[in-house]
Order: structure tokens, then C-alpha cells, then sequence
């Protein structure tokens, strides 16, 4: 058989049944803003690290809502808190505390 270096993706489904929302409540309690997030990509866009490290609020926030805690936390480690996504958040989200809390919550063991 040939080989045309194609291969089928393992599936990336979350069955939502199956997550435990608990930190992300106590997230939303702590920090409002969690929820305020409305996806834009104006924070991705202007990071400094995204470029290279792949690091996004958007995403974060995204994997955190599915219940992929430990993919957001090492996503956030690449995060230098320089503070220019929160410049430019139409919502007004201050994103630094946000990552704060998010780090504060979700500590790896």
C-alpha cells in the first residue's frame, strides 16, 4: 500500500458529561471576567509570546470551559505578564489578575 503521508487524527471530542466544572465555577466566582470573554482574539493578537510560544487568553479560556485543565496551565506558563492584552480587550477584561487567579486556581501537583 502506499504512503502519501496522510494519517487519520486521533479524535479531539470532549464528552462534556464527563468534565468537572468545580475550578472553573470557583474561577467565575473569584473572577467574573472568566465569563465576560467574548473570543475575540484581540489579546492573541497583540501577545508577544503568541508568535512564538503559542500562547493565547482565548485559548486558555477555551480549554478551560472543556475541561482541559492541564493543556491551558502549560499554555500559560509562556505568558510574561506584560499586560498588552489588556490594553486592547474590548470588554475592558484586566487579563493580567485573570491569569493570576487562573494560575492560583489551577496549580499543577
Amino acid at each position: 500500500m502506499m504512503d502519501f503521508g496522510f494519517r487519520i487524527s486521533p479524535s479531539s471530542a470532549v464528552n462534556m458529561d464527563d468534565v468537572d466544572f468545580e475550578l472553573f465555577e470557583r474561577l467565575c466566582e473569584i473572577e467574573p471576567d472568566a465569563r465576560k470573554c467574548m473570543a475575540c482574539g484581540s489579546c492573541s493578537a497583540t501577545c508577544p509570546a503568541s508568535a512564538f510560544s503559542g500562547m493565547s487568553l482565548r485559548k486558555v479560556l477555551h480549554c478551560l470551559q472543556r475541561g482541559k485543565e492541564k493543556e491551558a496551565v502549560r499554555m500559560l506558563r509562556n505568558c510574561m505578564l506584560c499586560g498588552k492584552c489588556t490594553m486592547v480587550c474590548p470588554r475592558g477584561i484586566n487579563t493580567r489578575h485573570l491569569i493570576l487567579s487562573i494560575c492560583k486556581i489551577y496549580k499543577e501537583d
